[in-house]
Parts: C-alpha cells; structure tokens; sequence
C-alpha cells in the first residue's frame, strides 16, 4: 500500500497565547484524490490549508500538536529553502481574495512568469508564450490584449482566473483550492471546475478544495471533512456525507439555502432611481500620439428603473457590465446619459454637489477585504460615514448606532475594536453591508454581497437584506453571479452580455421561462452544473 501524497495528524493552530483556532484535525490526500474541506466562515478550513503551505505568520502562529508530512517530508519547521522548492512548484494555492493577492504594481505577464522563472528557468518568448497558454486556458479572451494588464484593470473574476493561471503554471502535484470559483459567474465556474477536472486526469494532480458551495463539493469531491469551529465534526465520502450525514451541524450546511421569495403587493411604488441609455465607454489608444483607436463598450445603452422597497437583480459573466452599471448609477464613474434619483436628475452634479445624496445612496463592494482598510478597527469603519453625513451625533451616539447595525448582520459588540485582518472572509462582509446599512439608504448598490459567504450565513444575509428593505422601503440594485440568491432577492434581473441587455422581465420569467439563449445557458449553469454550456456563451 503507498503512502498518501499529504498525510495531516492531529493538527493544531494557535495564535499568540490564546486558545487554538484548529484543534487536532487529520486528514490525508492521496494522488488525483480531491479532498473538501467545507464549513461555515471561521471554520478553521482556510487556517488548516495555510498550515500546508506554512504561509501562517510565524512565530506568532504556532502549531501546538501535529505534524504535516508531503511525500514523507515534514513540513512543520522546515527551512526556507526546502519551502520555496514546495510552493509554488509541487504544491500551489489559489487564494479567496484575488484583488489582495495580487500585487497592484505588476502586470498579469509579469506575475504570472514569475513562477515560471523561478522554478522552470523560462524566459522571454517561451515564458510568454506558456503564460498566453495558462490565460487561453482558464477562458481569458484575447489573452494577448491582457498581457499589459494591471489587476486594477480586471473585473473580479478575471483576476480569480489570473490567479488559477499562477497556480497551474508549473502543473503542481496537489493544488490546494481556496474558494476558487467565488468570484466567477456560473458559466465560467462549469468551465473552471471542468478545467480542474481535467488538470486532474491529465496530471494526476490532487487537491484540497476549501469552499462553502455545496453545488461545487457534490460535483468535485470524493472525500469531505466537515469543520466547525477549528474541529472536524463529520467526514467520509461524498455519497455517505450527501446522503447519509449523521452530525446536525452537517445536516444543517446541507438543509442551508436562501427562502424563495414572497410575491409582492401590486402597486406602483415610488421610484428611487432611473437610469436611461448609461453608457460607459473606454477608449483604446495606440501609436506614439495616442490616437484612439477603438472602446471598450463596458455599459453600452443600458435601461435601468430600480423602486421603492424593491430589487433588480443584474446578472451576467464577469465582464459583462454589470459592476460598471452599478458605478455609474451612483456617479461613482463617469458616463454618459441620464440619471435620476428621486426625480431629480443628478448626471450632470459635480463631485460637491453629490455630496447632498451620498447619505441615501450606499455601496456593498464585491471584496470585503479590498474595501475595509486595514488601518482602522470595525467601529472606525463603520462611523466614518456618520462623522461625514451626520456631525452632530456625539461619539456615544455613533457608539451605540454601530453596536445596533452590527448586530443586525450578526455580528457582537466585541467586534468593535478589532481589526479587519481578524476576521473571516464572511465576517468582513458583514461589516462591509453594516458600513453601507448605518446610515439608512434609500438605495444601495450590493455588488456581490454573498459572494465571500457559506450556504448558511447566505440565506442570513438574504433575510437580513429583506427584513431591511421591507422595514425602511429600501431599493436594491443586486449584482450577482449567484443565480439562486438573485432568484431569492429579486423582484427583476436584468442580463448583461458585453455591455448590453440582452433580456429582462421579472424574476420568475427569467428564471422559469428564459427567451434569450444566453440567458438559457446562464440558467443551465446555475441550477444544473452538470449541462453543457457553449464555449462561445463562455468565453470572456
């Protein structure tokens, strides 16, 4: 009998001098085996799969008890030398937050060949063309075009794929996968699943697949660890863990999804905003003199009416507009057409003078961890937009209004203190929505702002935004590449494809009845992981 590829024992994490994050769990992974670590937000799941790569910041981090044994070499406590041999080339990672795992200052070529130098020799042409093939592979179009790129210049999902294309460059023995298909849109994740699946069969490759979505974990996993606060619960194979799932917290994970949602009264409410023709167009420059050459249509003509106490769901592949209607909306990015909130036309303010609305207008950005600066505890997060709209509240005032708002997104007064970098990718979520949702919006802007969270604290959030809208008649405009949450919030979705609208209506039409073939594949990549879904609908 072989010895498996990763053999994990009794492993412990612990922190500075308080209790352990991770407490005796063990695992192994066999060659081409995938192995899921599942779990709510603060699991211990992204803590353990740091632990592998000794990527913890040590010695502040520490492992108590344990051992972690690849190909039958300890890896707790090994030397740099030995590490930078493993990372990176045997075994690789796919971080959970694309945009902070990036570095801002690189090109995607750049940090894609950096790899490719360090452990494959490649240079010029030949490491150029191997990072051509990674981005061809991973559904980047016009791979060539991106070369130059800088993260900043991606949308989300593309800079997902851009790190799936670092991770697979030099073909590792075992991938470890940290949520790695949150920030894609459902087509585009068939696509990368299937890609990995591949990558397995083709390499004998093995993986750790760290990731809240169920849908993803039926599909790829032949063993699931179940875990809960920083212990394994449950574990077995996938047929006995989604059939047979003995522990409640399992049982719960499993049972988890958002309510669908309750048919509104009839009856036209007030508008809140009213966008007409929003176009955003950035143009392409060439030659010594920078003559513009061409756009990129990113909102071409986009007709959008969002209302009182109900949500539009946008909907499309990353790259489809859908982030960039939502800037412009809030005048956030500059565009062209009209704009007007509460009847009164604002697409022609300047920066000051929008000032006056910011207070009734709120944006949920997609990366919690991008957005809440790491310099500042929750409670200086949180208030700052109090201090700016509403100066004459006292500091105990805004004290007990931020203790209010974060215990609405579930989430103690104990918080207040902490910092970003001391929360789950979830919690910081949380704190995100809480910032947008203390100052008490008439509208606001969630972009993807279930995208960082598990099955469970999904359909929380989704009952939360729900409990909010119908208490103070809020108006959502929800951008979303999670189909079945857009179908549990939305009382309209519009598709973007390339900057357009390709279809519209209401969400039950939508989502029951599609007219549009790309909105079919859409559908059929959402509710059904397994169909076939055309390449020429995929491509990005």
């Amino acid at each position: 009998m072989t010895a498996p590829l990763l053999q994990v024992d009794s492993l412990s994490v612990a922190f500075g001098s308080g209790a352990a994050a991770v407490r005796d769990v063990s695992f192994t992974v066999d060659n081409g085996q995938t192995v899921a670590l599942v779990g709510e937000s603060g699991s211990g799941k992204s803590v353990t799969a740091l632990s592998v790569m000794q990527l913890l910041p040590y010695p502040f981090a520490r492992h108590p008890t344990g051992s972690i044994l690849y190909r039958g070499e300890q890896l707790i406590g090994a030397g740099q030398s030995v590490m930078r041999a493993v990372r990176g080339n045997e075994i690789s990672m796919i971080f959970q937050e694309p945009m902070t795992s990036l570095n801002p200052l690189h090109t995607v070529d750049k940090q894609i060949a950096e790899s490719l130098r360090l452990h494959k020799g490649l240079t010029g042409e030949k490491a150029r063309s191997r990072v051509l093939q990674l981005l061809d592979q991973v559904g980047i179009r016009d791979a060539a075009q991106r070369l130059g790129a800088y993260p900043h210049e991606l949308s989300g999902g593309q800079r997902q794929r851009v790190m799936i294309a670092m991770a697979l460059a030099n073909e590792p023995d075992l991938l470890i996968a940290d949520e790695p298909t949150t920030a894609l849109d459902v087509t585009i994740q068939a696509q990368i699943l299937e890609l990995l699946q591949q990558l397995q069969r083709d390499l004998g490759m093995a993986l750790i697949l760290i990731t809240h979505d169920l849908g993803v974990v039926r599909r790829m996993a032949d063993v699931i660890h179940v875990m809960k606060d920083g212990e394994v619960v449950e574990h077995g194979s996938r047929d006995d863990i989604f059939n047979n799932a003995s522990h409640a917290y399992t049982q719960h994970l499993l049972s988890a999804e958002p309510a669908p949602k309750t048919a509104r009264e009839s009856g036209k409410p007030a508008e809140i905003i009213r966008g007409e023709d929003i176009r955003v167009w950035y143009p392409v420059k060439k030659g010594l003199f920078g003559r513009v050459a061409s756009y990129v249509k990113a909102c071409d003509g986009v007709d959008v009416s969002v209302c009182a106490g109900r949500t539009v769901g946008v909907v499309g592949e990353s790259g489809s507009g859908k982030t960039t209607l939502g800037l412009a909306l809030l005048r956030l990015i500059a565009s062209q057409g009209q704009i007007h909130f509460n009847g009164y036309p604002i697409h022609s303010l300047n920066s000051r003078e929008m000032r006056d609305y910011r207070n009734r207008m709120q944006v949920v950005f997609q990366d919690p961890f991008g957005s809440l600066s790491p310099r500042l505890s929750v409670l200086q997060i949180i208030e700052e937009g109090l201090q700016v709209h509403q100066p004459a509240l006292t500091g105990e005032q805004r004290l007990t209004q931020v203790s209010q708002v974060l215990e609405e997104v579930g989430l103690s007064s104990e918080a207040l203190y902490r910092f970003p970098h001391e929360f789950s990718g979830g919690q910081r979520q949380r704190i995100a929505i809480a910032r947008a949702m203390v100052l008490k919006p008439s509208l606001v802007v969630l972009d993807e702002p279930t995208s960082a969270l598990d099955m469970s604290v999904q359909a929380q959030i989704v009952d939360l935004l729900r409990e909010l809208q119908d208490r103070h008649q809020l108006a959502y405009l929800f951008i979303s590449h999670d189909l079945k949450v857009v179908r549990a919030l939305s009382d309209e979705i519009i598709v973007m494809r390339r900057g357009k609208v390709v279809e519209s209506g209401s969400a039950e039409q939508i989502v029951s009845a599609p007219g549009n073939d790309y909105t079919k594949a859409l559908m059929a990549a959402a509710f059904d992981l397994e169909a076939t879904v055309s390449g020429e609908l995929v491509a990005e």
